[in-house]
């Protein structure tokens, strides 16, 4: 796969603003760099509800503060500790745990020694369908989607042994492969075994040095620790969640609505409560966390790879509506032409998608970093905003690559990948990825 793209739209026009010119591309945003006219036209609304807006104001400030202290610390730091924050959010999760386990036992002895009512068999049934809503859940491999192993995927396996050693962690026991545009890990199975998900939306937009970025970046999150990802405080923050939207008001119509209002009043702002405070335990040490990860993806890569995996992020998002369109494109012939289209489609789907992304243009990833900058924590309170997470990922270096992929290995792992990018390929050209 080749360079990035460099090429520049073709004509200008001028800025209306500062009379600057304005380069045109018709498959991009036209803005002007000298004054930002146009740089986010249609900026999404942040998303709604109360406990987004919460999550919002406490990334906001953290954001700025740890950036400062990765960039001072130069990067190096180790796992995410256990501070006092980290294990009050520990002992608070136990309790929103207890807290099922009450409803599971209550429910199992309305049943069992009240049978002869009626009525508690019926509320103990209600209390443990609740309690299997609340319940921690282990992680599952997918069941609609490929999944390679060691056997299956040995020099795959192989680089992200390499990768995760470069960053201080052992490998993974399985790889999901799916066409978003996605990377994670997570545990799977009671002895949470580790997986990890490859998106091919990503991976095969990405330059050679740039997946070993990606895998050190999510590598990096087992190697540093991320109390949110856990079962227990995942799990108490996803429980809350629940608890506040389950306990909801519903609009009055009548005297019993204003009841039920009332009597879900107190548990249900408890539940908020106690969710702004386990927030406000973990997300400093998740966003931490974020950033250490990504300085790992720069040890492992390089920084000038991670720094080039968050710009391709940025222009990720159009991947999604590049595989509809081939999707689309794919079935407007029918009969046995449109069999043998669809065939071809599939055949040089994952190419074209990266031919494609290697056509964006420099200004619209220039673009792209000063929404990002701009946007800052208020769409996703998840990640830290892009522009901060380029300086912490430089922090401490240059770093050069621990880890290469050159055409040999980057050869075979395209081999071991073949038939998973063919059956995906094929479920985006006739099932039509939404």
């Amino acid at each position: 796969m080749g360079s990035r793209s460099t090429a520049e739209a073709t004509s200008v026009r001028e800025c209306p603003e500062c009379r600057a010119p304005v380069p045109v591309d018709d498959r991009y945003v036209g803005w002007c760099a000298a004054c930002d006219w146009n740089v986010d036209p249609g900026a999404p609304d942040p998303e709604p509800g109360r406990i987004p807006a919460a999550r919002r104001r406490l990334a906001h400030a953290y954001g700025e503060q740890l950036a400062a202290e990765m960039e001072q610390g130069g990067g190096r730091s180790g796992p995410v500790g256990r501070d006092a924050a980290t294990v009050s959010a520990f002992a608070l999760s136990l309790l929103v745990h207890g807290v099922t386990v009450l409803l599971l036992v209550t429910g199992i002895l309305l049943i069992v020694l009240g049978w002869n009512t009626g009525v508690q068999p019926v509320l103990g049934a209600l209390l443990l369908g609740l309690a299997a809503v609340l319940r921690p859940r282990p992680g599952r491999l997918p069941k609609n989607a490929p999944v390679l192993y060691r056997a299956d995927a040995p020099r795959l396996f192989e680089l992200i042994d390499e990768v995760g050693a470069a960053v201080g962690t052992a490998g993974v026991h399985a790889v999901v492969v799916s066409a978003e545009a996605e990377a994670a890990v997570t545990t799977y199975g009671l002895r949470a075994r580790r997986m990890m998900v490859l998106g091919l939306g990503l991976w095969e937009i990405l330059l050679p040095q740039e997946r070993v970025a990606l895998l050190g970046h999510e590598l990096g999150h087992f190697a540093h620790g991320d109390t949110r990802r856990g079962i227990v405080t995942g799990g108490a923050l996803k429980a809350l969640s629940t608890w506040f939207y389950v306990l909801a008001p519903n609009r009055p119509q009548g005297l019993m609505d204003w009841f039920v209002n009332a009597v879900t009043f107190l548990p249900r702002w408890t539940a908020y409560g106690l969710l702004v405070l386990l927030d406000h335990l973990t997300l400093r040490a998740s966003q931490r966390a974020e950033y250490l990860a990504d300085v790992s993806a720069a040890r492992a890569g390089s920084t000038e790879a991670a720094v080039g995996l968050m710009d391709r992020l940025l222009v990720s998002r159009a991947v999604g509506s590049e595989l509809r369109r081939e999707s689309a494109a794919a079935q407007m012939q029918g009969g046995a032409a449109g069999r043998e289209a669809r065939d071809a489609a599939e055949r040089g789907l994952w190419d074209r998608l990266a031919a494609h992304m290697a056509t964006v243009p420099e200004h619209e990833y220039e673009r792209l970093r000063r929404v990002a900058a701009r946007r800052g924590h208020r769409v996703d309170s998840t990640h830290p905003p892009t522009h901060l997470r380029r300086r912490c990922a430089a922090a401490g270096g240059p770093y050069t690559a621990q880890v290469t992929y050159d055409e040999d290995r980057g050869a075979a792992v395209a081999q071991e990948l073949a038939p998973a990018r063919a059956t995906l390929a094929r479920r985006v050209i006739r099932d039509h990825v939404r």
